[in-house]
């Protein structure tokens, strides 16, 4: 790609209104090369020249040594580092010298398993010598390939799902495949956090029982992107001890970083320079995106939009498309959206259009930010901050794999911490990534995990240690359920359900609703989780699926079902909700700058009462409509903090009050904390409330049963969370309160995520601000 070209180009354009904040050039960066020192083997080495392989960079040899010298190990290393080849070698080898080894492939998507297989056959075709039966065990291979897999296959990719409910519990049948088991390797470990991670932490503890069983001790390799603690996060995946390779010897080509800020209405109607220092309502992010990958795909730069929701995949996809029609219906058709609740093979075929570069540009959820092989784009959008500095690089890796050289935009929101990034550039570039965080042993989690793992294998003293401090208490729980019984020290499975059908890996609990298509025979066009349906998929609503906009004529609790129609419709839905909390248990409370800061368990109950029309392009509110749905209760942990009481004295001197200002800085905080904790907005939640402490007190608490632990890292963080947001306030320009700070009547998390409900208007800045100085004195 000619980046300064295209700059030059974008300069002439009717949007263009000096929206570029600052432009970083990453350097490029030559290839390292290091040679193996334990030597690999004549038929690999003339596999690799025949595949155009002559050197290896310093990671993959330095990988290959220790899983030689028998070690565990975690590869962390910048996306299309060619990872792959570090455990790929060494399985290959060692099957040339066992024919009879097996190797367990885990990956967090069943695109991802399909996409490795293609890697694999690759190694095949390029030596005679090379022999091995390899493929993907999962709910899309037919009935006679994982029979063939299981009774004969050498290397079975599958995902943590598969894993959980099919193979673990059919371990019996698996004897030939556990007794022979030489490799487990975990790709993209750093994908497996919060409820997800913390489930395959228990799969993977599930999975060392079985190889015990049939005397297997195999090897643990994963792989991940750059996150803060690597090794930590696979040893708590894996619990396995685990030696880190990060020395990247990858060639990058030159990358152009781009600051974009969307003009704020007054300034782009009044043509103001430093348009980005100036606060108020700015023009949409997702307007912007539009325009920049139409512009784009008009010059035949293949190009990427990262959005946070399946809602603005489709919006930008759908304007998009739009504009291009009245252009080039030729481009306009190679425009497209992937994200999560596409069919199967809908999602296949947009990656292998993707990869023959039949499309130009797409609009995804983090579904792509993977390494799927798609091919080398040349382009990147991300629009709004990504939450977390880990998936801003992971997903601007996107662009420009190997030595070409690539262009990344950076659209800020309406939203605190895109601000805070326009202003504070080096923070961006200076800043290391965040932790991955996970939960092993939370209860909600653990007590599923007991009743799989005790219908697998009879549990004994020795094994409970194995899934935390809680199990033994759990496991009284399932005794008086009459789910096991405890005979000679033993724990065996009593009754005659299948329990691992009963514990969904991606959420703690909760059933899946399905949507069904009420004029095309109830075909089914998707499906969602339960609290995603109630925010979406209520009746009345809009849902859009593949550009088109499906109205919800009724969504049926008990069936679990959302009976949709197909209509052209100018206008999509957004729930509102009300939250209320209760502090059930106090962990602890301690003071903190005059104030106090606590934790505990709470009760947090949410309720959905109405919702919002909002029209295409112009987002104006066409009225509201009233909704009947049943409340939802959620048991988890949370922090609070309660200001010192002179500073609600003080604000009331100065005519300013305590609850407008904490609404202000945790409107902010929802933002901010998850830069500092490796999660999404949507995973914790943030109330004000005056009720449970006599005062008004701020809570931030996880969304999860139980809690993850992100409330918990906020807690050991919350001197410098709040000093940021502190900075987040105090350096906006804007006079009474912005979207750029404290909050906005379509607010920080709604803006950027379109399924989410909105909490309403704009709080007063002055009261935040004051509050925020007089605590950091």
């Amino acid at each position: 790609m000619q980046t300064a070209t295209f700059f030059d180009k974008l300069s002439s354009l009717p949007f263009f209104e000096d929206q570029i904040v600052h432009i970083e050039k990453l350097p490029e960066l030559p290839p390292r090369y290091e040679k193996v020192r334990s030597g690999m083997q004549p038929t690999m080495e003339q596999a690799l020249q025949r595949l155009g392989i002559r050197e290896l960079y310093t990671h993959q040899a330095q990988s290959i040594d220790l899983i030689h010298e028998g070690l565990s190990i975690v590869v962390v290393t910048g996306t299309a580092s060619g990872k792959t080849l570090c455990y790929t070698i060494p399985v290959v080898e060692t099957l040339a010298r066992d024919p009879r080894a097996t190797m367990l492939f885990i990956y967090p998507t069943k695109a991802l398993a399909q996409d490795q297989l293609r890697g694999l056959a690759t190694f095949q075709d390029s030596h005679e010598a090379i022999t091995f039966m390899a493929g993907t065990y999962d709910g899309d291979a037919p009935t006679n390939q994982r029979r063939k897999l299981r009774d004969g296959g050498n290397i079975i990719l599958t995902n943590p799902d598969m894993l959980h409910q099919g193979i673990l519990p059919q371990h019996a049948r698996w004897n030939r495949f556990f007794s022979n088991l030489k490799f487990v390797i975990i790709d993209e470990v750093h994908a497996y956090r919060g409820v997800f991670g913390s489930h395959l932490a228990n799969v993977t503890r599930r999975l060392h029982r079985i190889c015990g069983h049939y005397g297997a001790k195999p090897q643990w390799i994963c792989s991940s992107a750059t996150i803060a603690n690597p090794q930590e996060h696979a040893e708590r995946i894996c619990s396995v001890r685990m030696h880190l390779v990060n020395d990247d010897g990858s060639p990058k080509g030159a990358k152009h970083f781009v600051l974009w800020n969307p003009p704020p209405f007054e300034a782009a109607a009044a043509g103001a320079q430093d348009s980005w220092r100036v606060g108020g309502d700015r023009r949409s992010s997702m307007g912007e995106a539009v325009k920049l990958l139409t512009a784009l795909v008009q010059e035949g730069v293949q190009t990427i939009a990262f959005v946070r929701t399946r809602l603005a995949a489709e919006l930008i996809y759908k304007d998009a498309r739009d504009q291009l029609s009245c252009i080039s219906p030729h481009l306009a058709q190679a425009i497209q959206a992937y994200r999560g609740g596409y069919l199967p093979e809908e999602r296949r075929e947009i990656e292998r259009k993707l990869s023959r570069r039949e499309i130009l540009g797409v609009a995804s959820t983090n579904a792509l930010e993977l390494g799927i092989d798609i091919g080398s784009l040349d382009a990147c959008l991300l629009v709004g901050f990504p939450g977390s500095i880990a998936s801003l690089w992971q997903q601007a890796g996107r662009a420009g794999r190997g030595l070409e050289e690539s262009v990344v935009f950076l659209i800020a929101q309406n939203a605190p911490m895109d601000q805070y990034l326009m202003a504070h550039e080096s923070y961006l570039f200076a800043r290391n990534a965040e932790q991955a965080v996970v939960d092993p042993h939370n209860p909600h989690i653990v007590v599923g995990h007991l009743k799989c793992a005790v219908h697998e294998l009879p549990l004994s003293s020795n094994d409970i240690d194995l899934f935390g401090p809680y199990a033994e208490a759990l496991l009284d729980l399932l005794k008086e359920d009459k789910d096991v019984r405890h005979i000679d020290d033993k724990y065996y499975f009593a009754s005659s359900e299948y329990p691992a059908s009963g514990v969904n890996l991606r959420n703690i609990a909760g059933p899946v609703y399905t949507i069904q298509d009420s004029f095309r025979g109830r075909q089914v066009i998707g499906t969602v989780d339960e609290i995603s349906a109630l925010s979406q998929l209520h009746t009345h609503a809009v849902y859009l699926h593949g550009a088109e906009t499906y109205f919800v004529n009724r969504l049926d609790i008990d069936q679990k079902i959302a009976h949709v129609e197909k209509r052209q419709l100018d206008y999509y839905t957004q729930s509102v909700q009300a939250a209320e909390i209760a502090i059930d248990e106090k962990e602890s409370e301690e003071p903190w700058r005059n104030g106090l800061l606590g934790f505990g368990d709470v009760v947090v109950t949410t309720s959905i009462t109405m919702f919002k029309k909002i029209k295409f392009h112009s987002r104006a509110s066409l009225g509201y409509e009233d909704l009947d749905l049943p409340p939802q209760s959620l048991e988890t942990v949370s922090l609070w903090f309660a200001p010192p009481v002179h500073l609600r004295n003080l604000l009331r001197e100065h005519e300013l009050l305590l609850g407008e200002a904490l609404i202000g800085i945790a409107n902010v905080m929802l933002e901010v904390a998850p830069s500092f904790v490796m999660c999404d907005t949507s995973d914790i939640g943030v109330v004000v409330d005056a009720k449970n402490l006599g005062q008004d007190t701020i809570f931030l608490h996880d969304r999860s049963p139980g809690g993850m632990g992100y409330a918990r890292r906020c807690l050991e963080s919350f001197d410098q969370i709040m000093l940021t947001i502190k900075e987040v306030i105090g350096n906006c320009v804007c006079l009474d309160g912005c979207p750029s700070c404290v909050g906005s009547a379509l607010p920080a998390y709604a803006t950027r995520d379109l399924d989410s409900a909105v909490r309403g208007r704009i709080p007063g800045k002055k009261a935040a601000d004051y509050l925020l100085r007089e605590l950091f004195g």
